[in-house]
């Protein structure tokens, strides 16, 4: 996967998806704006510039391509699927996009498709109940702003339908965001356990420096509303009566409030910044000692030998390619998922 999350146009479209952590990817609508060192070699928006009828004209003031009836229906295939074979399948969502990118980066005539492309992302949840949702973002601090968004849409049309949403929200949507190096980490990880989900994670891909996690793979008790699954700030009460958080979905400050799994990553494409093993090791190391799901995803297109060192005692990097320099860490792979029996 190349920076930014991305992938081959051809491994995003479908079933079966090339990212190792999902079965399936779905794009709701196609391009983004860069927001941090993380997307400087973003593999789709240069793809982009070849095809902007198909995945849209990237930037502030770009504008964005919302799929087409046929791939939204893909979902509800991927979900009668898994009911037949008794699993949940997992559906990594936007990696050609950003769900959660607001009117900041865009200008009102986008904003407003993208606002009726996401009301319709939300019901496609509610309906698909054997699927989980990854929705992974690199703006969590509009996550809230959202949910306020769409709530009343659902609410509109009566209270049990509303209760679905919040239902299936809790029920089978894993929130991520990127991290990238401590920076992103104390500004995006305090934001995204605000808002509850059945597990929420992390990609740190590419991983672009050392991380210290270990304040958030662990409870640390943050005082959390009790009155129901949502606390009240964020749908509710509202003033038509309908009480979102009247549903009992095991919203409590036991369990919550911390990371669930973690995912990390190099860099791929010609740009690609080498990752150290050092960064990739402390941050496996940290998640065994709190207990939280490890996967470690790809070197990227740089891998590191050792013991051999350079001049400045660090590991010597050979630009491999990705397919060469492979996944294993330690002799092995680290395929550990989350139980997400919350």
């Amino acid at each position: 996967m190349r920076s930014c999350e991305v992938a081959k146009l051809g491994d995003e479209t479908g079933e079966n998806s090339k990212i190792e952590w999902t079965h399936h990817t779905f794009n709701p609508w196609r391009g983004c704006t860069k927001v941090s060192a993380g997307c400087d070699n973003c593999y789709a928006e240069k793809m982009s510039g070849r095809n902007p009828k198909t995945l849209g004209v990237w930037g502030k003031h770009g504008t964005r391509v919302v799929a087409s009836d046929a791939m939204w229906r893909e979902p509800l295939k991927w979900n009668r699927a898994a009911e037949q074979a008794g699993e949940r399948h997992r559906v990594f969502c936007a990696s050609l996009a950003d769900v959660f990118e607001g009117n900041e980066t865009l200008p009102d005539y986008t904003y407003h498709s993208i606002v009726a492309a996401r009301q319709r992302l939300f019901r496609l949840i509610v309906d698909t109940p054997h699927l989980d949702w990854l929705l992974l973002t690199k703006r969590p601090q509009n996550v809230e702003a959202v949910l306020k968004q769409a709530f009343p849409s659902f609410a509109g049309l009566d209270v049990s339908r509303a209760n679905a949403f919040i239902d299936a929200w809790l029920d089978r949507v894993w929130l991520g965001t990127s991290v990238e190096d401590q920076k992103t980490a104390d500004e995006r990880i305090p934001e995204l356990l605000k808002i509850p989900a059945k597990v929420r994670f992390l990609s740190m891909e590419p991983l672009l420096g050392p991380v210290d996690l270990s304040r958030w793979l662990v409870p640390w008790n943050r005082a959390v509303d009790h009155s129901g699954a949502f606390p009240t700030h964020i749908l509710g009460p509202r003033d038509d009566g309908i009480y979102p958080m009247d549903c009992d979905c095991g919203w409590s400050n036991e369990n919550d409030d911390h990371i669930d799994w973690v995912i990390v990553g190099g860099e791929s494409g010609p740009k690609a910044r080498p990752m150290h093993p050092d960064w990739v090791r402390s941050i496996r190391d940290q998640c065994q000692e709190a207990g939280v799901p490890f996967f470690f995803k790809q070197w990227g297109e740089w891998l590191p030998h050792q013991p051999t060192t350079n001049i400045t005692g660090g590991p010597f990097f050979e630009r491999v390619g990705k397919k060469l320099a492979g996944r294993l860490l330690a002799g092995r792979e680290w395929n550990e998922l989350p139980e997400a029996t919350r």
